[in-house]
């Protein structure tokens, strides 16, 4: 396979309500799709930076800057081109894993698509269907996320997820807890606090949460081990797992008994399969974070959470969670669960007027 040309589409979608971490809050995604256009198909891939650098130090404008300048010619470059071979092209480049990710998910989408294999096929998807829970971010008042987690749970979500920080979160695990029992409930703390609260954190224990997930600094693993042995619920690590290795060291130094896999945090699918093989190895349970991504992020992701040691359900929410219309035939939950799609590819296709209704620029970049 040849990499030929690339389309570097940004669009814009609203949320249908605002979304509120310890980062920042969102009304809308700035989103920046990856289309590879190779000498046997064409395949899709979705960035999940934000426009800023607050979440991670990549943003949409960087992506595209460094895809345009080193990355897709370095992909360009290889004579017999598959996924696999994107990693050993970019390997010599530091970070930027988003970046990477998103190009080779997109030559990935192609190569399948043109052999007929689906993603959850191609990952070693292990069911047909994967459970779902649902984010809650922070809201200006409990009353308010009370109504959100009772609308969610009506819906047929299986887990609750609560975004906190200081200042929002033990009253409103408490409330949640004491108005809707022993229902699947965690919180994620996007990095908000350090060890010194750790006295704080255990007051959390009484909940019987499933998981804490990222309370502390990404780069700090040594302070999450010390926190796992003060606080009694698990500690869950998202944003300090970058690769299967900082995975296994983090387990190994007790840093986490949980952890979140983001395929585009870590650079792709392909690296996301080995977290899960290396956690699977360890007994270490995993399960997939989300990026409020539209329906082709959605179904890459819906595909890796099949994988038998997925045991905990991700933040793969049915697309109406965030989107009034996707750019793709809507993913809607059964049951509590959704369907991993089974055709070539990620299995799910844009709709072309839906897309040009959300596209903000378009960049062809011609790469023969």
């Amino acid at each position: 396979m040849k990499l030929e040309a690339v389309e570097l589409r940004r669009i814009r979608m609203p949320l249908v309500a605002p979304f509120r971490t310890s980062f920042g809050s969102q009304t809308a995604r700035d989103i920046l799709l990856v289309r590879a256009r190779t000498d046997v198909a064409e395949g899709w891939g979705e960035c999940a930076a934000l426009p800023d650098p607050r979440y991670s130090a990549e943003y949409v404008d960087g992506v595209a800057d460094v895809l345009r300048r080193f990355f897709l010619p370095a992909v360009a470059a290889v004579p017999d081109l598959d996924a696999n071979a994107v990693g050993r092209a970019l390997a010599p480049y530091s970070g930027h894993w988003m970046a990477k990710a998103s190009i080779e998910t997109a030559v990935l989408d192609a190569e399948l698509r043109a052999d007929g294999r689906s993603f959850g096929s191609f990952l070693g998807a292990a069911v047909d269907r994967v459970p779902c829970g649902v984010s809650v971010g922070i809201m200006d008042s409990i009353p308010e996320l009370l109504d959100a987690v009772g609308g969610y749970l009506d819906a047929g979500y299986l887990r609750i997820k609560l975004k906190i920080e200081p200042g929002w979160d033990v009253e409103p695990v408490r409330a949640v807890r004491e108005r809707f029992g022993d229902m699947a409930l965690q919180v994620d703390a996007n990095t908000a606090y350090a060890v010194s609260d750790a006295r704080h954190l255990a007051r959390l224990d009484p909940f019987d949460l499933l998981l804490i997930e990222q309370p502390l600094d990404e780069d700090d693993v040594l302070g999450h081990a010390e926190l796992a042995r003060i606080v009694r619920t698990p500690i869950c690590l998202d944003e300090s797992i970058t690769s299967a290795r900082s995975a296994a060291a983090a387990i190994t130094l007790g840093a986490c008994s949980i952890v979140n896999v983001k395929p585009a945090r870590v650079g792709g699918y392909l690296e996301a399969r080995r977290i899960h093989d290396v956690c699977a190895a360890h007994g270490v349970p995993v399960w997939c974070g989300g990026m409020l991504e539209t329906g082709l992020g959605r179904a890459a992701n819906v595909a890796l959470a099949a994988l038998p040691n997925f045991t905990l359900p991700g933040d793969t929410s049915a697309s109406d969670r965030y989107y009034a219309t996707d750019i793709t035939p809507p993913f809607r939950l059964d049951d509590g669960h959704l369907r991993v799609p089974t055709g070539p590819g990620l299995g799910v296709e844009p709709d072309a007027a839906l897309l040009e209704e959300v596209t903000t620029s378009v960049e062809e970049i011609g790469l023969r």
